[in-house]
């Protein structure tokens, strides 16, 4: 601190008081590139930010920089301020008419001599993620600028905060749009790839009168994916009929699917419409059709291949067109294998497997979903909840979601709840989030940096298994890596790559 100049010091202070201020953060920002180049005569100025949503970075701020009517951005990696936005260095260039990276998307230096240029730009970083990008031209000196840049990181670090809030709030609006406009299976909420397939193979399926089998951990979503695909085929106007084989007594399990007659057995005091009756030419939702016992399983079987039905303690022969979907969160293979569900009934339901990832797959989509709720509990108990703070959204991100997305959903609607000032801050979520618990979450107490490379890994492994079929040795082939080290990720991460033998790339 002591090699800087006396001009540089005032800056410095002069930042502080705008930034205290509290004013809008265009307001701040321009003022603050206004006083760089008052106060140490740096010339253009612009500030960027890094955009995770897109992988682009955005130039927000200019000074001295004519207006234009697209907006400026680089990809990562791209030009000077997308090396340094992607290695998290600073880069200074002495003079700009000896660099042929430097792109000048803004224009602003077309009629201007480079070779009278000195151009630095520095990373702008909120705990130790680069969040965005200062940078400054300046009268070309020679070829020394460590002062220059160690004072410009030292701006970049009291924008920092700021920045990041910024870039926040940029994301949740794009979420919005998102969520109104590209969310690509209506009532279901996600843009992440494996749900984008869903949503593919939903559309494939929807208008035939297939039987689908839907897998995945609970709290997925799969009785939304069943409504989805009802309501998306030509039966939408007729009944969508629910049965969760896992919540009645299995003495009562064939009188609510098929029916009795009165007098069937104690207690029938009249005659009862079971669900596939009730369903007529609709659809039968059957959720935890492994809970189904042996013997119902049977006349199951029965109605899907032949399509007929009797009532307890009915003799007349009734006929069925109701579509059927079955969900479960069990592994019906090993179900099958340790004798506790039918191979042949099994054989029939998945007729058209349709796996759901858990949320800790989804990437991005938790925020995606965590915005969703938010907005959609404020209408509910009529609160304006304008943002979710970015401390919250660390939160969300490092967690495992052992839950899935009903465990998400409930989350937020208990810090909608406790909210006062239409901000969702980190303390309002629940203890568990707070702690970092999570199963057995790899970045408890590490920070996102591991949450994000597990994330990545994840990904690629996942979509490597799908492309292979569950085959780990074309699975490693494609991702370029040794079997043993796919199995030990796999193990690591608690991937089923079971569950990938049987899904259609679409």
């Amino acid at each position: 601190m002591s090699a800087l100049p006396r001009s540089y010091f005032s800056a410095i202070e002069k930042i502080s008081r705008l930034l205290t201020r509290g004013e809008e953060f265009r307001t701040t920002m321009y003022s603050i590139l206004v006083h760089l180049a008052r106060l140490t005569g740096m010339k253009r100025g612009m500030i960027s930010l890094y955009r995770r949503d897109l992988e682009e970075i955005h130039v927000d701020i200019t000074y001295g920089i004519p207006e234009r009517s697209s907006p400026i951005y680089y990809r990562l990696g791209e030009g000077i301020t997308g090396k340094v936005v992607a290695s998290g260095r600073p880069i200074a260039i002495p003079r700009l008419d000896r660099e042929p990276l430097f792109l000048d998307r803004s224009g602003a230096r077309r009629e201007i001599d480079r070779a009278t240029l000195a151009f630095i730009c520095v990373p702008v970083k909120y705990a130790g993620e680069t969040v965005g990008a200062l940078s400054v031209d300046r009268a070309a000196k020679g070829d020394n600028l460590k002062t220059e840049v160690a004072f410009l990181e030292i701006v970049a670090n009291m924008l920092a905060p700021r920045v990041h809030a910024r870039r926040i709030q940029e994301e949740n609006v794009r979420l919005r749009e998102a969520i109104d406009r590209h969310s690509p299976l209506g009532t279901i909420v996600g843009n992440a790839k494996s749900m984008r397939q869903v949503a593919a193979q939903i559309n494939q399926v929807a208008d035939s009168p297939t039987t689908v089998l839907i897998t995945g951990e609970t709290g997925t979503g799969k009785g939304l994916v069943a409504e989805e695909i009802h309501y998306r085929s030509q039966r939408r106007d007729e009944p969508l009929v629910r049965l969760n084989c896992g919540a009645i007594p299995e003495n009562l399990v064939e009188s609510e699917l098929f029916g009795h007659q009165k007098g069937a057995f104690t207690g029938a005091v009249e005659q009862r419409i079971g669900k596939f009756e009730q369903a007529g030419k609709g659809t039968i939702f059957l959720d935890e059709i492994g809970e189904l016992p042996l013997a119902s399983q049977v006349k199951l079987l029965r109605v899907l291949e032949d399509r007929e039905f009797e009532r307890l303690g009915g003799g007349r022969t009734l006929k069925t067109n109701a579509r059927v979907i079955a969900a479960t969160n069990r592994d019906l293979e090993r179900e099958v294998a340790a004798g506790r569900f039918r191979s042949d009934l099994y054989y029939r339901l998945s007729v058209f497997p349709l796996y759901l990832p858990p949320l800790r797959e989804r990437g991005a989509d938790i925020i995606l979903l965590a915005d969703y709720f938010v907005q959609q509990m404020g209408r509910k108990v009529g609160k304006q909840i304008s943002r979710i703070d970015s401390s919250a959204l660390d939160l969300l991100i490092s967690y495992h979601w052992p839950g899935n997305v009903r465990e998400l959903q409930n989350c937020l609607e208990r810090a909608v709840l406790l909210a006062t000032d239409g901000i969702i801050y980190g303390h309002l979520l629940p203890p568990s989030l707070q702690a970092g618990t999570g199963g057995n979450s790899l970045v408890e107490g590490h920070g996102n940096f591991q949450q994000m490379v597990q994330a990545y890994e994840t990904t690629l492994i996942v979509e490597a298994l799908k492309k292979a079929k569950g085959n780990q040795t074309r699975a490693a082939e494609l991702l370029g890596t040794t079997k043993r080290i796919i199995q030990y990720k796999i193990s690591r991460y608690g991937i089923d790559y079971r569950k990938y033998a049987g899904v259609r790339i679409s």
